[in-house]
This record gives C-alpha cells, structure tokens and sequence, in this order.
C-alpha cells in the first residue's frame, strides 16, 4: 500500500484464505488487518469485503542518499588499530572508583526540575578542582554543567551572540567548533596559526567571539606562549570580543606542569570550555562553561529555555569522583601512562618531522600534503588509521602532515606497530636502483600482515 502496489479501493482476501495462501494461523491474519484497521490503512464494507483506504503512495525518488550506508561516524572497524586524534585510553579508567561514584549516583535523592545551572554539588566540587588543576578561580555560580565542550560552545553562542556576526575558529582547527558557531547563524572566520598556536596579530577586529586551543592547538599541537596570551586579551578588551578557550586535554604535559588556563588572565572576557572527554571518557557525556556571573546567567536561561539537559546520573557521579579525589588520581596515572605511550609513538617515528608532542594526546608529522594522503591511503589498507592535517582545514594550504593520536590504541604494542608502519610508508623513498642503509631484512609490520616498507608505492605529488 505504501508503495502503491496496492492501489486505493483494491479489495483484500478473506482472512481465511490469505491465512492459507501464506501457511500461516487464522489468527495472526486476523492481528495483523486489526492492526492495518487502527492505522487506517484499510476499511470494512459491510457484506462487501475489506479494502485499501484511498491512502497516498509514497512519492519516487532518486535520492541517493537512500542507498547510503547508515551513518557510523569515525567508529574504528575491527580488527584495525586506530591512531586518529581524539579519543582517550579508556581501558585506563579506575574501574572500582568508577564503579563505586556509579553505585552511589544510582542511590542518590534526584529531583524532576533539574537546576540549568547543574547540580549545586557538582559545580562546587568543579570549582575547587578548576582552581587546584587549571589556575581557574570562579565561584559556582559561574559554572554552566553541559554535554560536553562542543554543546558549551554552541549554547554561549545562542545566548551571547547574533546570527550574523562573525566568529573566528584557528586554522586548522575544530571542524566541530566551527559546525557549533556556524548552526547559531554566525559567519565562522578562519584564523591563522603557525608553530605556537593562534597568530593574535592577525585577528580583525570585527570579531565577536575567538575561538581557541591555547594550551594544545588542535590539531598542530603549538601552545600559545604567555605574550600572546596577553596580546589576546589585550585584543578582546580593545575590540569587545569574546574568547571561547577550549581546554580540552589541558591536564596531560609531559615537558613541564600543566599551564594555567587563559581564563586567569581576564575572567571577564575569556569563556573556559572543559570536558570530561579526556581526563575519563566521552561516554560520560559531560563538559562545563566557566565565564563571568552574567553570561553564565545567560547561558543558563538559554539553556533552560530549550530544555538542554545533561544526565543527573553522570552529573552525581563525577562529583562523586571530585568528591572523593578519584579524578585527580585518575588524572595523575593516566598522565603517566600517555608519557609512556608518547615516548613510544616519539620512538617509532624517529627520522620523521615530529611537532606538537610537549603535550596532550595527539601529535603531528609534518609531510607534503600529498604525500600524506598516500600515507594515510595505504596505511588504512594495511588496518591502521590515522588523519590528515587537510581534514581540518577549510581552505587550501602550503604544508601537510598526519595527525597521530595515542589514546584509542589497545596497547603499546598496537602503537609499536601502529606507528612503524606509518614510519615504513613515510620514508622518502631512494633514488631508482639504491637502497636505503639498513634495508636489508626491514619489514613494516601491520596488524593484518603489512607487507614490506620497500613496497610502499613512491609519493604523489602535491596537488
């Protein structure tokens, strides 16, 4: 019917003899026209018969989004080892304190009409770890509890901002920063960087709002040094700009402590994004807004008036964990554990043009832009996953590189191989009838029996 194979007016078989024709009960003949009965599929004419209602088939179309495999994000096939930035070790995770801040979240007393700021007790448990962590002094009442980096982004961005007016995203940067800004309306601007993160000379002054990663540029992994920290917000002052400081993986530094946030500088102008997604897993589905009293208001009752709500069950049990000091803990072995597996990715790509690895969980290899397509190619044929700096651009550029994460890895032995069959494919390759010193016996290994790096195709040019 819906197809139109059957047409309106068309009569039915007796439910006897459609029950024989499929060999199927009288019965469940009888549920189902009762079910196309309260649907309004078909009608009963009395002393007639049952017939197709004068229904409307569904129109032809030649979309060929229909014959698309359903949407599955970035999820990893098996069987493949995934090097691709932005995912923590999750397997790190202390499961008996975690288990437990479930355990006592499931008993808590929870109300229906949940606060937009979130929960009174989370926010003042983030309030204290912000300052002993990050150098973030504010009360709870600054504090917004979201799902996550990328919401707090969006909602600062309805309640702050007007469609129309420009926002700028560092280039390359977050595609999901600049989705956020541009669904609110907003003229997304790219904004330069180079080796130390945001160029702040560069900024216009027409700007409401900056967007930055200024303890770990994503994806070029530079941190923005202190006098550019201060030409900044030397600049929000001067232009009445906003700056949204996403410190998504602030906590891991490897050279040094973790850098205090942007945000103690100018309180006033600056917006502290954070999340969960890192520090414990994006599963929790947690983040949190960090700005002065009256814009938390504001984003609070933007909040509030479009029901965006974050999980009570996820809110108390991460406060439990503040609670408790498990986080911290939890933060200070899992920083261990990726300064193991960085020096182990540092070791596997030695002779390649390591950037951006002081800190966070991801860093860069610089290579011609084609040639790191072809890297990325072969290597995803030999079950190894890893991005391409182009997936984070917006306009062409000179440069290229793989972005190299060491979070979703299973081990570091899957970060061994992993990584020395990027090193295989990366290698320039030698002039026509030489080999390269130590050739002989080299093998690229993969975790589906990669084959020798001397059959890596040589590199595509630059396009």
């Amino acid at each position: 019917m819906r197809d139109g194979r059957l047409v309106a007016g068309e009569r039915l078989p007796s439910g006897r003899a459609l029950a024989a024709e499929l060999g199927v009960s009288r019965t469940v003949v009888t549920e189902a026209y009762e079910q196309l009965y309260a649907e309004g599929w078909i009608e009963g004419r009395h002393g007639s018969g049952t017939y197709v209602t004068d229904v409307v088939p569904a129109p032809e179309t030649n979309d060929p989004i229909q014959e698309q495999i359903p949407y599955s994000g970035r999820i990893a096939p098996p069987g493949t080892i995934d090097l691709r930035p932005g995912t923590a070790f999750a397997d790190a995770l202390d499961t008996p304190a975690w288990r437990r801040a479930w355990r006592l979240a499931a008993t808590a007393q929870a109300s229906e009409r949940s606060d937009p700021h979130g929960l009174p007790g989370l926010r003042a448990e983030l309030a204290a770890y912000l300052r002993r962590g990050r150098g973030v002094a504010c009360a709870p009442g600054q504090i917004v509890v979201t799902r996550g980096a990328t919401n707090a982004l969006a909602l600062a961005a309805a309640a702050l901002l007007k469609p129309g007016q420009r926002a700028g995203v560092e280039e390359p940067g977050y595609g999901k920063a600049r989705a956020a800004l541009a669904a609110r309306g907003l003229e997304v601007v790219p904004c330069r960087v180079d080796d130390h993160g945001l160029v702040v000379a560069d900024l216009p002054d027409d700007l409401a709002l900056v967007y930055t990663t200024p303890a770990h540029q994503f994806p070029l992994g530079g941190v923005l040094p202190v006098p550019r920290r201060q030409a900044l917000v030397a600049w929000a002052r001067r232009t009445g700009a906003l700056i949204a400081e996403d410190d998504y993986d602030g906590e891991f530094r490897f050279d040094v402590g973790p850098l205090p946030a942007l945000h103690g500088l100018d309180p006033d102008v600056v917006l502290y994004l954070g999340t969960t997604a890192k520090m414990l897993t994006a599963r929790m589905g947690l983040g949190w807004l960090v700005a002065r009293p009256d814009l938390a208001a504001a984003v609070a009752r933007h909040r509030d008036r479009v029901n965006d709500r974050t999980s009570a069950l996820a809110e108390e049990a991460l406060r439990v964990l503040l609670e408790r000091g498990d986080l911290e803990r939890h933060v200070r072995r899992v920083r261990a554990e990726y300064a193991r597996r960085r020096a182990v990715v540092t070791e596997e790509l030695r002779g390649l043009d390591v950037r951006g690895s002081t800190a966070g969980l991801h860093l860069v290899v610089a290579l011609p832009a084609g040639q790191a397509r072809r890297v990325r190619d072969e290597a995803a044929a030999r079950g190894v996953l890893v991005d391409v700096l182009d997936r984070y651009r917006t306009e062409p550029a000179d440069g290229g590189g793989l972005v190299i994460g060491y979070g979703a890895a299973a081990s570091a032995d899957e970060l061994r191989t992993g990584c020395s069959l990027v090193r295989a494919l990366a290698r320039p390759e030698p002039p026509p009838g030489r080999r390269p010193a130590g050739a002989r016996g080299a093998g690229a290994r993969g975790p589906r029996g990669a084959a020798d790096a001397a059959a890596a195709r040589p590199a595509s040019p630059d396009r």
